[in-house]
C-alpha cells in the first residue's frame, strides 16, 4: 500500500483536491453548510494543535483567539468598510499581538498552570466583548456583516463560502507542513520531548513558545474573521468555553502532533453533533462518551503514531538474542 501511494502520489492529491472542489456543487445548501463548518473547524483544530500538540503547552482558551479575530473582523467591515482579506489580515494579526503579550508572563508556566492561565484569558476576552457595549454591541452583538466578494460574486450561501474555508485549511496546511520542517518546527518539538534538554542545547525556549503561540493565534484570528461574514452576526455567546473545548476535543480525537488529526477529528466531531442533533442535549452526553472512549482505548488519537509518547509506550527495542520488548 504504502509503495502504491508513493507511485501514485500526485495523482492521489489531484483527485482529492478534485472531489473537494466539486463536493458543494454535487450536494444542497444544507450539507454544504455542513462541509463549511467541518473545514473551519478543521483549520481551528490544527491551530490549536499546533501549541498543544507541537510545543507541548496546554491551552484550553483558544476561543479567546478568535473572539479577537472574529471582532476585529466585524468592526472593520461594518464601520470602516475594508475588503474582506485585508478583515483576515488584520484580525489575524490583533490576535496574534494579543498572544505575544499573553506569551511573556506564562513562558515558565506547565500543565495544569498555564491551562488556568489561558483559561482565564478565554473568559476575560469574552466579558470585555460582553461588556464594552460602544464597540462591541454588548450581548446583542454585531449584525449585518457584509458578505464577502470576489470576481463579482458576492460569497453570501455556503456553496459559494464553501471554497473561503477550503482556501484557508489548504494555505495553514501547506504553511504549517513547512513550518515544522524548518528550524523553527524543530525547536517546537524538541521542547515538546524536554525543555530542559532543548534549553541546554542552546535553544532559546521562551522565544520558541512566544513564536508557537503567536503563529496558532494569528490562524485563529483569521478564522474568527471568516465567521463573522459567514453568520452575517456575532455575539459574546459563540466565543465561551465550549467553544474551546470543542476545539480541543477535535485535536484530542484526531491525534495531536499531526497534520491530519485534527482535520480528521473536525470531521468526526461535526459529523456526529449533526446526525444526533434530534437528541438535543443528550447529543452532548454522546460526544463526552467518545472523547472518553478516545482517551481509554487510544489516547494518542486515531492518526496518532502507536508508538508515540501518548500512546502509553515508547518504541520498542531487542534485548538479547531473544528481541525481548521492553516497554518503559
Amino acid at each position: 500500500m504504502k509503495n502504491f501511494y508513493e507511485k501514485y502520489k500526485l495523482f492521489t492529491w489531484v483527485a482529492i483536491f478534485a472531489v473537494l472542489i466539486a463536493l458543494p456543487q454535487l450536494t444542497n445548501s444544507y450539507l454544504s453548510g455542513i462541509f463549511c463548518r467541518i473545514l473551519l473547524y478543521a483549520t481551528l483544530a490544527g491551530s490549536l494543535n499546533i501549541i498543544n500538540g507541537y510545543s507541548g503547552m496546554m491551552n484550553v482558551g483558544h476561543a479567546g483567539f478568535v473572539c479577537i479575530g472574529a471582532y476585529t473582523g466585524a468592526l472593520l467591515s461594518t464601520r470602516l468598510g475594508w475588503p474582506f482579506l485585508l478583515q483576515l489580515l488584520v484580525g489575524g494579526m490583533l490576535a496574534s499581538l494579543v498572544a505575544l503579550v499573553l506569551s511573556k508572563p506564562i513562558q515558565r508556566l506547565k500543565g495544569i498552570y498555564l491551562s488556568i492561565i489561558t483559561m482565564g484569558f478565554c473568559e476575560i476576552t469574552r466579558i470585555i466583548s460582553l461588556n464594552w457595549s460602544s464597540l462591541t454591541g454588548g450581548p446583542m452583538g454585531i449584525k449585518n456583516i457584509d458578505a464577502p466578494k470576489f470576481f463579482g460574486y458576492t460569497f453570501n450561501s455556503p456553496k459559494l463560502y464553501y471554497y473561503i474555508f477550503l482556501a484557508l485549511l489548504v494555505i495553514f496546511v501547506f504553511l504549517t507542513s513547512r513550518v515544522l520542517r524548518s528550524r523553527v518546527g524543530r525547536a517546537w518539538m524538541s521542547i515538546r520531548e524536554d525543555d530542559l534538554a532543548a534549553r541546554s542545547l542552546g535553544v532559546k525556549v521562551g522565544r520558541y513558545r512566544s513564536i508557537n503561540l503567536m503563529y496558532a493565534a494569528f490562524f485563529a484570528g483569521v478564522c474568527g474573521a471568516t465567521m463573522g461574514p459567514y453568520y452575517r452576526y456575532i455575539a459574546p455567546d459563540m466565543f465561551t468555553m465550549d467553544l474551546s473545548f470543542n476545539i480541543l476535543s477535535m485535536v484530542i480525537l484526531g491525534g495531536q502532533g499531526t497534520l491530519i488529526g485534527p482535520i480528521v477529528g473536525a470531521a468526526i466531531i461535526n459529523t456526529v453533533t449533526e446526525v444526533f442533533r434530534f437528541a438535543a442535549e443528550y447529543r452532548i452526553v454522546m460526544y463526552a462518551t467518545l472523547i472518553i472512549a478516545m482517551m481509554w482505548v487510544r489516547p494518542q488519537g486515531l492518526i496518532g503514531a502507536s508508538n508515540s509518547m501518548l500512546s502509553g509506550r515508547t518504541i520498542t527495542k531487542k534485548e538479547g538474542q531473544h528481541g525481548r520488548a521492553a516497554r518503559i
